[in-house]
Order: structure tokens, then C-alpha cells, then sequence
């Protein structure tokens, strides 16, 4: 009899001996990772998880005899945004070490292929972080990822997909969230109340500082959010649709599948200690040893 592990991508429904069946398959653990932070009198409090969960589930379906992925990382570092309510934070050393617990619990159990799939901007610096401990501290292989990041794997695909300006027209609550969030769950969309938003910092035209999601100047300064936006609508949502949302849904849909199909054999890139003599004492932080 096959092994509910060969066609189940919800990690928390397989059983313990399951799991051990997934790790002897090999399969990549996806930790989805996001918050409960606004997005604009439009949208509800959860954009940043639903829109990574269902991307993830969406290529869980297609794939699931090489994906698990955990239930999802609900709260994450939002402190630069309290000043509009119902945004939750959690300390970026609570939410870096409640991460890294998980992965190095992945790795304890077998598994050697993490990925952190993000749905916060902002949890980004947080979880490279996690991503290069986890390296560091297990023996497994960890990679950090936003969900909107795989919309640039096919050159093509942006450029023709976006109607918004750059920078600033995807950012939060945008163009983009306001169109997966239509796409995955419309029925919550306050639709009478879209309107776009601007970041008042990218209105200064300055080289150095502005921000998107697909880039941002060479002096970032992030500060409140409320000091640059009135209604914490980042960019032109009024360019949102539903149809924009499939289109986006089913790139990223596509491209997770096809980085988990070279992830998940890839070699793994060995470590080499170059010391001409063996150190005598441990490195200065929690580290698997030298095998």
C-alpha cells in the first residue's frame, strides 16, 4: 500500500509514521511565514497570510509527492505599523527564534530541504537571517523566498502583467495583494472602498531613496509607516482585478513547482575548513560540528 506521505502536502495530516515515509522521500518542508498587519480600509487583516498559503497550496496540489508544507507562521514583524489598528506584532527575536525553532526541528527529524515562503515585506531581513543560521546551525539546507519574487523568474511576465508605475505601484495593499486577494478570497474584498495610495517619500523623485516591491533605492530608510502614508494603501489598487490575481496566481503556482522540482535534488553544496591547523576550540555560536 502507498504511503498517504506519497500524495499528502499538509505536513500536520500525516501521521508520525508518515513522516518518517516523507523524509525517506526527500520532500522540501515549506514554512509559510506572514502577519496580521493592515492593508487599507479595503482589504482585511490577513493579506499576508492567505496570499502565501494559497500559493503555496496551490503548487502543494501539483506536486505533493515532493512538498509538505507547515501550517503557517501567523505573526510576524509589523512594529513599524501599529499606528493603524489591528496590526499584530511579534519582536523580530521572538519571530527569528519561534522560525529557526521550527527549521531546526525539521532538520532534527530528517528532513534537509527548508524553505521559508514569505508573505510580510518586512520579514524578509528577518528570515534571510533564519535561512543563514539554519545553514549554519543544522544539517540541513534552508532558502528564503517571498512569494512575489517568483513573478520575476519569467522576464516576460511582469512587464506584461503590470499596469502600475515603478516604483511604488506595487507595495502593499497594491496592485498586486488587492489582485491574488481577489483571485483567492473576493468575497472579502471591501470592493466599494479601493482606492489607490502613495508613498509620499517616492514623490520626492529622489535616486536614493523609494521603494516597490520589485526593488527599492540604495538608501533604504524604513520608518513608521504612517509618516509616509495617510491611508496604508501602497500603490495603485484601483489598477487591481480578479483576472490580474489568476494570472498572478498561476505564475507563481508555476514557478514554486518548478524551483521545488531543482531544489529538491540538488546537490548540497559541502563545506571545506581550510585551517592548515584544526581549531581548538568551537566556533563562538551554535554550529553542527565538522563531520
Amino acid at each position: 500500500m502507498t504511503s498517504r506521505a506519497a500524495t499528502e502536502y499538509r505536513y500536520e495530516k500525516l501521521t508520525w509514521p508518515e513522516i518518517n515515509d516523507a523524509v525517506d522521500m526527500g520532500k522540501v518542508c515549506f514554512i509559510p511565514c506572514g502577519a496580521v498587519e493592515q492593508h487599507g480600509p479595503h482589504l482585511p487583516l490577513d493579506v499576508d497570510l492567505v496570499c502565501p498559503l494559497g500559493v503555496a497550496r496551490g503548487a502543494g496540489e501539483q506536486s505533493p509527492d515532493k512538498m509538505l508544507i507547515l501550517p503557517i507562521v501567523a505573526y510576524g514583524y509589523t512594529g513599524h505599523v501599529m499606528d493603524f489598528p489591528g496590526t499584530i506584532n511579534s519582536d523580530y527575536r521572538t519571530f527569528q527564534e519561534h522560525v529557526l525553532d521550527i527549521a531546526r526541528s525539521l532538520a532534527y527529524h530528517g528532513f534537509k530541504k527548508i524553505v521559508l515562503f514569505n508573505g510580510h515585506g518586512s520579514n524578509m531581513p528577518n528570515l534571510d537571517l533564519v535561512a543563514r543560521r539554519a545553514n549554519l546551525e543544522t544539517d540541513a539546507e534552508c532558502v528564503c523566498m517571498a512569494w512575489w519574487n517568483l513573478l520575476t523568474v519569467d522576464k516576460e511576465f511582469l512587464p506584461n502583467w503590470r499596469e502600475s508605475k515603478f516604483p511604488g505601484g506595487c507595495a502593499h495593499a497594491c496592485e498586486l495583494e488587492t489582485s491574488l486577494y481577489l483571485y483567492l478570497d473576493g468575497d472579502n474584498v471591501r470592493k466599494d472602498k479601493i482606492k489607490s495610495g502613495t508613498i509620499s517619500f517616492n514623490e520626492e523623485d529622489s535616486p536614493f531613496h523609494w521603494n516597490d516591491l520589485f526593488g527599492k533605492g540604495p538608501a533604504a530608510l524604513v520608518s513608521w509607516t504612517s509618516s509616509y502614508s495617510a491611508t496604508g494603501v501602497l500603490g495603485e489598487a484601483e489598477l487591481a482585478s480578479e483576472e490580474k490575481g489568476r494570472q498572478a496566481y498561476e505564475e507563481a503556482v508555476k514557478q514554486l513547482v518548478r524551483f521545488v522540482a531543482w531544489f529538491k535534488d540538488r546537490p548540497k553544496d559541502e563545506r571545506q575548513d581550510h585551517h592548515r591547523t584544526p581549531p581548538t576550540m568551537p566556533i563562538p555560536w551554535r554550529q553542527r560540528p565538522v563531520s
